[in-house]
């Protein structure tokens, strides 16, 4: 049942729990989404994700809608300090990456997480539960929507 008050919210739900391992080379957000498709996710969320990778590309924390350039390319080793967010159409994650140095630099995923040794990688799913996008007007970004599964039926 979605609930109204200061955001979207629904719930509870039971969860179903998919995990995967991805090897040198895979690229972490393209993977997701084919993981989401293949199992028809509805619902999905990243829960935990450890490992490392040789790239990524982020955008940064004073991005806005009308000025989305704030891009980083990394191209050096960083260990997966943490990976979260909703995995619906048009994924909304977000990673905190930690250097050699033990610096972390971190921001909206927006492609070429390529691993460097391993991602290991636990998704969840709120059974009950349906997440899309809309525009929202007061951010100018596509925002999550949560529905409840029998609400659609």
């Amino acid at each position: 049942m979605l609930i109204s008050g200061e955001g979207e919210k629904a719930g509870p739900s039971p969860m179903s729990v998919y995990a995967l391992r991805l090897g040198p080379g895979e690229e972490i957000l393209s993977s997701l989404v084919k993981l989401v498709e293949e199992k028809e996710l509805k619902a999905p969320f990243v829960i935990t994700c450890v490992g490392s990778v040789s790239k990524a590309t982020l955008r940064l924390a004073n991005a806005t809608a009308s000025n989305t350039n704030e891009i980083i390319h990394l191209n050096e080793k960083f260990e997966i300090v943490s990976l979260v967010g909703t995995l619906n159409k048009d994924a909304h994650l977000h990673i905190s990456l930690a250097d050699r140095d033990g610096k972390t630099v971190g921001g909206h995923v927006v492609g070429d997480l390529e691993v460097f040794t391993t991602a290991e990688i636990v998704v969840g799913e709120g059974s009950d539960l349906h997440f899309t996008r809309e525009m929202d007007e007061r951010t100018g970004f596509p925002e999550l929507v949560i529905s409840s599964r029998s609400e659609l039926a």
